[in-house]
């Protein structure tokens, strides 16, 4: 009964604090947060399609491990370099897709797929955690693995793939070659991320060191987090710095909309107030106009070939939106 109810309970406990946290990444996007349907299929591919990849890959690369070393051995090798070698590159195979869609803009674009992505995979193995603490019944381990598991490990996949994606979201527009290498660092940075994680927490098991190596990931993991949550804050000032300077350039040299909105449009406080439109105007439409104007004109002076013809379209599409939003008062 008891391990039945701990069952149900690990449902709800997998997946409705990511989800919330799935939530708080998307708001926290606040100049041009993603498609929720884009995001949350970002998502499930972590969920489901890099879990099984992972299962399959980590399978095969511990059959010879297992006879070359024995079990407990290849299970600890496993641990701190298989799972890391293995489910980075599987998360992230979702981003060079996305990469490719118009909603994936930046290096702040890159940081949101990548860190659902990651979400997503956290989601599903803690479940898979969480059910099977429930079955041996023991209450306390079980509540410990939930809280582990939920603040600490899936954040780490979360934290890991994000960098990857952010990575990617930079060298969009700088060539192959550039992506190519963006891709590499970031994959050997979330591999490095993952490492840590698994080795001190596996140096604590085979040393004995009493929890301390433990306890020291603990305190190491919310530091790297703060770093790369610094990073995200950097990309969202870039998005910022962007919406200001193009718009500006818009206003002065096409007039589409007035010198007076661009501060306001560039500020996601001042954005979010009402009052600085005329009555009658769409609020939402026109700042996420405006918002998406300020990025294709960026990205149409770095793009070549068919991308950019795509991107001045788009740019003539949201003048003529932006202009008759305005005669809408």
């Amino acid at each position: 009964m008891l391990s039945a109810i701990l069952a149900l309970l690990s449902v709800v406990c997998a997946g409705l604090p990511i989800l919330c946290f799935l939530g708080l990444l998307w708001w926290l996007d606040r100049y041009d947060r993603e498609p929720m349907w884009l995001l949350l299929l970002v998502f499930a591919w972590g969920a489901i399609g890099a879990v099984v990849l992972s299962l399959v890959g980590n399978t095969m690369a511990l059959l010879p491990l297992t006879w070359a070393l024995g079990g407990a051995a290849a299970m600890h090798t496993g641990t701190v370099l298989i799972a890391p070698l293995v489910e980075e590159p599987t998360k992230a195979m979702v981003l060079p897709l996305v990469l490719r869609s118009k909603h994936f803009d930046n290096a702040t674009d890159g940081f949101v797929y990548g860190a659902a992505a990651g979400l997503g995979f956290g989601m599903t193995e803690n479940f898979l955690y969480f059910v099977g603490g429930a079955a041996e019944g023991d209450v306390a381990a079980w509540a410990a693995t939930v809280v582990i598991r939920t603040f600490f490990s899936a954040v780490m996949h979360a934290t890991a793939s994000s960098l990857v994606g952010a990575l990617l979201g930079w060298a969009m527009f700088r060539g192959w070659p550039a992506r190519l290498a963006a891709g590499v660092t970031g994959l050997v940075l979330a591999m490095t991320i993952h490492g840590i994680w698994n080795g001190l927490i596996t140096a604590d098991q085979l040393l004995g060191t009493g929890g301390m190596l433990f306890m020291a990931d603990l305190i190491l993991f919310p530091l790297e987090v703060v770093v790369v949550f610094g990073v995200f804050q950097l990309c969202l000032w870039d998005e910022h710095r962007r919406i200001r300077e193009e718009l500006r350039q818009e206003a002065r040299e096409e007039g589409t909309i007035p010198t007076a909105h661009v501060p306001i449009l560039a500020s996601y406080l001042r954005r979010a107030r009402r009052g600085w439109l005329a009555p009658g105007v769409n609020h939402h439409a026109y700042v996420r106009a405006a918002t998406t104007l300020a990025f294709r004109r960026s990205q149409a002076r770095v793009s070549k070939g068919p991308r950019r013809a795509g991107y001045e379209r788009d740019i003539d599409q949201l003048r003529s939106q932006l202009r008759a939003l305005q005669c809408a008062d």
